[in-house]
């Protein structure tokens, strides 16, 4: 089962089953669980998102074609948002053995990230607030100050405020390596600024059966019609549980509307590779769907 969450001119944002190639508007049905992303998050303390789902009839719904949401903003026109309104966004870092190996290429301070792949708690650094998280075919920012960006492609967990995993989707940590590489005290002004982080398109709900612990994840970078870049991964390769990522977030911290963990990049453009503006990337998430967007010079 997998939920949107997308706006409609004149109405805002709202919450949608994706059925097929159609969204039916839970938000449409009253119930409070539906009214907002938070409510909804909130409400899976206490209740599967499955089961308040199956307390509507989604044939008694508005529905709407995914294919017309599926386009870039617009004050004119319904269209995808990212899966988050007041949620903050963190990220876990060297989750991968190849991310190790490539911020060891780039970094002066080598072994600080040989140390934090081996070591028991695992590092985790705050990404974006949601005001500044971009959705589906909305654009992304390549910092002026920085010669070298590329993009992370990420499996996203989507936690409710109890931290429990409710869902999956798909996230791009677009980061300026060579800033990070530099020192890596200057992580946050590699990775936080506005246009950095991307989610969606879709959230797929975690459920008994649904295993996120090997799914392959494509990352295409296109220019000028051409793939400049290609890459796959599993995210069999992670390091560490996803459980286990949630659990320390949670740590003597508190998320009253939830959160988003991105858990780490196993696809690492080679070092010769920087973003342009113009590109665009494409990363695909099996079960979940494809977060499509457009690269922009800032």
């Amino acid at each position: 089962m997998r939920l949107v969450h997308y706006h409609l001119p004149g109405q805002g944002a709202r919450v949608g089953l994706l059925a097929g190639e159609q969204v039916c508007d839970l938000t449409a049905s009253g119930l409070p669980c539906f009214s907002t992303w938070s409510a909804l998050l909130r409400a899976s303390t206490t209740e599967s998102i499955q089961a308040l789902v199956r307390e509507v009839d989604p044939a008694d719904l508005p529905a709407y074609a995914y294919a017309g949401l599926d386009r870039a903003p617009s004050a004119e026109s319904p269209y995808l948002l990212a899966p988050v309104d007041r949620q903050e966004v963190w990220a876990a870092g060297v989750t991968y053995a190849w991310s190790r190996e490539a911020r060891v290429r780039e970094a002066v301070a080598k072994d600080v990230y040989v140390r934090v792949y081996e070591a028991e708690r695992p590092e985790l650094f705050f990404k974006s607030l949601p005001q500044k998280v971009v959705g589906p075919n909305d654009w992304v920012g390549l910092r002026g100050d920085s010669g070298w960006n590329v993009p992370e492609p990420e499996l996203a967990l989507v936690l409710n405020p109890g931290m429990q995993i409710v869902g999956y989707t798909v996230g791009n940590d677009v980061s300026s390596r060579d800033i990070e590489g530099e020192n890596p005290l200057y992580l946050p002004q590699a990775k936080v600024y506005r246009h950095s982080c991307a989610l969606g398109p879709a959230v797929l709900l975690a459920a008994e059966g649904v295993s996120a612990g090997d799914l392959v994840v494509r990352l295409t970078i296109w220019r000028d019609g051409q793939a400049a870049f290609q890459g796959e991964t599993s995210t069999a390769k992670i390091h560490r549980s996803l459980e286990e990522l949630a659990e320390y977030l949670g740590r003597y911290d508190d998320y009253p509307h939830g959160a988003v963990l991105l858990t780490g990049t196993g696809i690492v453009p080679g070092d010769e590779f920087t973003l342009s503006g113009g590109d665009e990337v494409s990363i695909e998430i099996e079960g979940i769907g494809t977060l499509n967007n457009p690269v922009r010079q800032m």
